[in-house]
């Protein structure tokens, strides 16, 4: 129940910054354009809180958080007075309709700027693409354990998440790529990966597994480096420096001999025996290990970062000034974008699953478990998330703010505004889009749950 409540207490967050940011855009921008914003709404359904300003704006604060609104004056939905109609929307040029419109997104890609300008400020650490015994295509490229992958088809790869991106778009593809590896000794080379032979069937959410590029375990002894402040060692009084000997009555002598115990002595609700050595004291502890993940996903952790010698080249720390954070923000919201652009195209043509699309309930369990681990990794929750509303926002669907802009495009060619008759046709297509998209991803979600 606790992890349900966490889900959905992060998803309200989460969701109430971003969507009052973006309807703060359309606010904002409309005042500018003289537009008198008779209701400012964040969530739907019965008002919780209302307020109204100096300039009449109502404010309210519904009880549905899932998204919200910005009421504008307009003679096409209420009467307006003939002193009054220099203020409504409809009275406005087709550039200024515009500009209200695209504000709502526009803002979205602000929002996402700032969160990742703000991670970069306070230090993010990533996990690199570090080989651990590869197979498959991989091996076959001549990939060996201990490679780093530190460049996909020309494009420099500095962590796990970016290899990842640039891979996909060639694995859907069926694209062969060239990668450059890096060994122990710093020692580069570039060897091809025949992701043309992957099969029609692979698992996208699979995809280092399909091409053999496993991930680097540690095989040291699992001496504890960092505790996650709040997570099920840290409740049970473990300390980073601790020394793990067992773990449900199993020795263990490695960080992976510490995951497959885990694994395999974890329950819900029942708590798990870990002794460990802190100093010269043995000491046992009884902890509650989380499930986190997704799906065929889905492990038990403890909440700890083992740490061995041959852990170095794994993890990397990305912390700015304030100028350099400007630039990484850019790099990062530029390669999300196309990255998302990309895979809603390969969506539409077919070649990449739909079983890409997240819904609500996956997003809940991204924003919890990314607050979990820390500020750093809640913002680049943020900033990708922004980024994806303001995609969704700006695709020439009905209902949404790209259709809207649809529709000035063609007023715009036509000289003449499209006719209320075939507004209201795309509204009920857009509703049937809209439902249809969210039908599927909450078939997704539970998918994910069940498999």
């Amino acid at each position: 129940m606790g992890e349900f409540l966490g889900s959905v207490w992060w998803l309200i967050v989460a969701l109430g910054l971003l969507v009052t940011f973006h309807e703060f855009g359309h606010y904002w921008v409309a005042r500018r354009c003289g537009v008198r914003v008779l209701r400012f709404s964040v969530g739907f359904g019965a008002p919780l809180m209302r307020r109204v300003g100096r300039n009449g704006t109502e404010w309210v604060l519904a009880a549905l958080p899932l998204g919200g609104y910005v009421k504008m004056l307009d003679e096409r939905e209420t009467p307006v007075a003939a002193v009054e109609r220099h203020e409504s929307f409809n009275a406005k040029s087709l550039g200024q309709r515009s500009a209200i419109i695209a504000a709502g997104p526009i803002f979205n890609l602000v929002f996402a700027l700032f969160a990742f300008w703000l991670m970069f400020m306070v230090g993010v650490s990533e996990l690199r693409l570090l080989l651990g015994d590869t197979s498959g295509l991989a091996a076959q490229a001549g990939l060996q354990r201990g490679d780093q992958v530190v460049a996909v088809d020309g494009r420099e790869t500095q962590t796990l998440t970016h290899a990842s991106i640039e891979l996909l778009g060639h694995a859907l593809d069926r694209r062969d790529v060239a990668i450059v590896a890096e060994d122990s000794a710093g020692r580069q080379r570039t060897v091809e990966l025949e992701l043309s032979r992957l099969p029609d069937d692979f698992n996208e959410e699979k995809l280092l597994e399909a091409t053999g590029l496993n991930l680097h375990t540690s095989r040291g002894r699992p001496f504890i480096d960092r505790v996650i402040e709040g997570d099920a060692a840290d409740q049970a009084g473990i300390q980073a420096g601790d020394l793990i000997l067992t773990v449900g009555g199993d020795p263990v002598s490695s960080s992976l001999a510490l995951s497959e115990a885990v694994q395999r002595h974890a329950r819900p609700d029942e708590p798990l025996e870990v002794v460990v050595r802190r100093g010269e004291t043995r000491m046992r502890f009884d902890v509650q290990p989380q499930l986190t993940g997704r799906g065929d996903e889905q492990r038990f952790v403890l909440g700890v970062y083992p740490y061995d010698p041959e852990d170095k080249r794994l993890w990397t720390i990305f912390q700015y000034g304030p100028l350099e954070s400007v630039e990484a923000a850019f790099s990062e919201s530029y390669r999300i974008t196309t990255a998302t652009v990309g895979l809603i195209g390969r969506m539409l043509t077919g070649s990449a699953s739909l079983k890409n699309l997240s819904g609500p309930i996956s997003i809940a369990q991204y924003a919890r478990d990314s607050a979990r681990l820390g500020l750093s990794r809640f913002l680049f929750f943020l900033g990708v998330l922004s980024l994806s509303l303001a995609i969704l926002n700006f695709l020439p669907i009905p209902m949404l703010d790209g259709g809207q802009l649809f529709y000035n495009l063609i007023e715009w060619g036509t000289g003449k505004p499209v006719s209320e008759r075939v507004q209201i046709a795309g509204q009920y297509v857009g509703l049937t889009m809209l439902f249809g998209l969210m039908t599927l991803t909450f078939y997704n979600d539970i998918l994910r749950l069940i498999s």
